[in-house]
């Protein structure tokens, strides 16, 4: 299976958190076509800066490990992506998500996510 991983979905899998769904626990341990978007690693080191995530430091060498241990690879942004955020609704506001929603559209790749947020938009959920 091929699936693009939300940010709290990739955070609570690297740290075998309680809240990631027994479903998403299986597709990130299972032998899938994963991907973590080039957003989301941007999203977790701006909240590394701003003292919002504690994660091992030097962080980005410490989340380019962890999605290699795990058979993640990364997604980059492409024109196409940004271009699709334009078409979407705003049902969900926040830049970091609507990327992911974008590259979920045009790349169709189901998405790995607990935000219902996302299931205001053409793409398939898996929670």
């Amino acid at each position: 299976m091929r699936a693009l991983l939300d940010t709290q979905v990739f955070l609570w899998a690297i740290a075998d958190d309680k809240r990631l769904s027994r479903r998403a626990q299986k597709i990130f341990t299972g032998p899938n076509d994963l991907w973590l978007s080039a957003a989301s690693v941007w999203e977790i080191l701006i909240k590394v800066q701003a003292g919002k995530l504690p994660l091992p430091q030097p962080s980005g060498p410490y989340l380019i490990k962890q999605a290699a241990a795990n058979r993640i690879e990364v997604l980059p942004i492409t024109l196409d992506h940004i271009l699709r955020i334009g078409s979407l609704t705003m049902h969900h506001r926040d830049p970091f998500d609507r990327v992911l929603i974008a590259q979920s559209i045009e790349e169709k790749l189901p998405l790995v996510t607990s935000d219902p947020h996302f299931e205001g938009y053409p793409v398939e959920v898996i929670w």
